[in-house]
């Protein structure tokens, strides 16, 4: 990446799909790009997420962070506190702190999405709680 003129001293850090490692515990398959870990993020972090048909990333919340997730490709089904939202591309929703979400892909096409979390937790062991 090429430095911009009018910022000198910008050290951006640009992440790739193939530089992460993909993380298949809770279903699905995630990819965490920038992270504290990954760039050096303070405030966040962000990722992609890909779910086959009839799979889903399994329950879980996070007492410190808002979850923002945005539908590339697929039809998304969240279920939100036992409420489910239908998602389809280019539609995005905020997961408040404390709710409990499931993401389920109940369609018969692979489903893209982006997904970022803030602010982050005091420690990263207690970002996220499963609870299936």
């Amino acid at each position: 990446m090429e430095k911009s003129a009018a910022s000198p001293n910008l050290n951006a850090k640009i992440m790739t799909l193939a530089d992460t490692a993909a993380d298949r515990r809770r279903g699905g398959e995630v990819r965490v790009l920038l992270s504290p870990k990954t760039v050096g993020s303070s405030s966040g972090f962000m990722g992609v997420a890909s779910i086959g048909p009839g799979d889903k990333i399994s329950e879980h919340y996070h007492p410190f962070s808002e979850e923002f997730v945005y539908v590339v490709r697929g039809q998304l089904t969240a279920r939100l506190d036992g409420v489910a939202y239908t998602l389809q591309p280019d539609q995005a929703v905020l997961i408040p702190i404390n709710v409990r979400h499931r993401l389920m892909n109940e369609g018969q096409e692979e489903i893209l999405l982006v997904f970022h979390l803030s602010p982050l937790a005091p420690k990263p062991e207690l970002g996220h709680v499963d609870t299936e």
